[in-house]
Parts: structure tokens; C-alpha cells; sequence
């Protein structure tokens, strides 16, 4: 049996990133999702033993082949908790401990993957919050709990895994919470994204940021 897969959900390419549309036409969002996808994998590679990326999106999965990891197409009338499930009960009896990420955490090479992969061979439960208290990562036996993403998720893993006495550990991750969502997101990835995939696409966009005083911290432009 393997130590550990990764198991990354992936949205339709189509409805990527749509808080950026005011920023991002929609193939240049889609591209960023690739970029993103691409540095995700990257760092999961050099860790696990299999990558999978679940999607509905046949172009997700056609796209996520090119990157060399397994595929999954995930059921009809499903949705983020439902396809997850699928792809744990795929992973029952072949690996001892799953990998849960997103897709848009471009800065996650520049977390200890593999101390948090280690400490998952005696814990049971790892768990790194992600900004507006969501959850960007989940390391635990296939099925240990059903998921509860979207909305407050970080609290509702706690609970879920406390209630199956999982005694769940937190890893703070400043790297790790980035999600990206908003223009000032994409600020951070080009101050700190250095070697990313997505940095460079954002610099072909001619993406930049500087300090800023006014209601966010960065201001994010695009040069003409």
C-alpha cells in the first residue's frame, strides 16, 4: 500500500477565478488556473506517491493528463464535498493518508511539504486554515471525515474531525492560506511567487504592485 496521494478538485475552466473578471479577461483567468495547477503539482510530485485531479470539466481533465497525474470525472449532479468523497472512496485500500489542496495555492512549494507529510505518518488529522477561515489542506486517512468546503470550512473540520476524536493539528501557514481570489491576491503572488508559473504568467499580463495606504495594502495595475 502507498503512503499518500494528493487529491486536488478542480473547477470548470469556464467559471475560473470570476472575482477577477473586472481584472482578467476569461481565457487570461483560465490560463492563471493552469498556472496554478501547474506549480500545485510541482511541489505535490517531489511528496506523493499519485496526484488526482477530480473535475466535471473534460478540458480540466485533458489538461491535468498533459501534467502526467490521474484523472477522475467526477459524477453528475455532484458538487466540491461530493466529488471529494469520490475520490477518497477511490483511494480506500491503496494509500494510508490523503493530500486534499485546491488548485490555487501557487505558493505552496514554499511550505514544508514534507515535514507536514512526515508528521501525517503518527497524526491523525493536519489541517492548514486558509484566509476568511476557510481550509487550503487536509492530511488524513481516505474518509476520516466527509469534508465540509465552502463557506467557514476550517471550524467545521475541526469539529468534524474532534468528533471522531481525530485530535486534529493545525499548521499556520501564511504561504498555504494564499488562495488566490482578488486582484491583491495576485499582488502577493508577484511579491513573493518567486520560480512560480504563476509569477511569470502574471508578469507576461504585466502585472504590477506596489505598496498602497488605502483600503488594501497593495495596489495591483497593469501596465499598458
Amino acid at each position: 500500500m502507498d503512503e499518500i496521494y494528493a487529491i486536488i478538485p478542480v473547477t470548470k475552466f469556464k467559471n475560473a477565478k470570476t472575482r477577477l473578471s473586472p481584472f482578467l479577461s476569461e481565457d487570461e483567468r483560465e490560463n492563471l488556473l493552469k498556472a496554478m495547477l501547474r506549480d500545485v503539482t510541482d511541489t505535490l510530485r517531489k511528496h506523493v506517491d499519485k496526484i488526482i485531479i477530480i473535475s466535471r470539466d473534460e478540458q480540466v481533465l485533458k489538461y491535468a493528463e498533459s501534467l502526467n497525474v490521474t484523472t477522475i470525472l467526477e459524477n453528475d449532479n455532484s458538487n466540491l464535498n461530493k466529488a471529494l468523497k469520490q475520490a477518497m472512496k477511490y483511494c480506500e485500500g491503496k494509500t494510508k493518508k490523503i493530500i486534499i489542496v485546491p488548485s490555487d495555492i501557487p505558493l505552496i512549494g514554499k511550505t514544508n511539504i514534507a515535514m507536514l507529510i512526515e508528521a501525517s505518518k503518527s497524526l491523525d488529522f493536519i489541517i492548514v486554515p486558509a484566509k476568511g477561515g476557510g481550509t487550503n489542506m487536509i492530511i488524513m486517512k481516505p474518509m476520516a471525515i466527509h469534508t465540509r468546503f465552502e463557506g467557514f470550512s476550517y471550524e467545521e473540520h475541526i469539529k468534524a474531525a474532534e468528533r471522531k476524536k481525530l485530535n486534529p493539528q493545525v499548521h499556520d501557514s501564511f504561504f498555504m492560506a494564499l488562495d488566490v481570489n482578488t486582484a491583491e491576491d495576485l499582488g502577493e503572488i508577484m511579491l513573493h511567487g518567486k520560480n512560480t508559473h504563476t509569477r511569470k504568467y502574471l508578469k507576461e499580463l504585466k502585472v504590477t504592485v506596489e505598496p498602497f495606504r488605502g483600503s488594501e495594502r497593495l495596489k495591483v495595475t497593469r501596465d499598458d
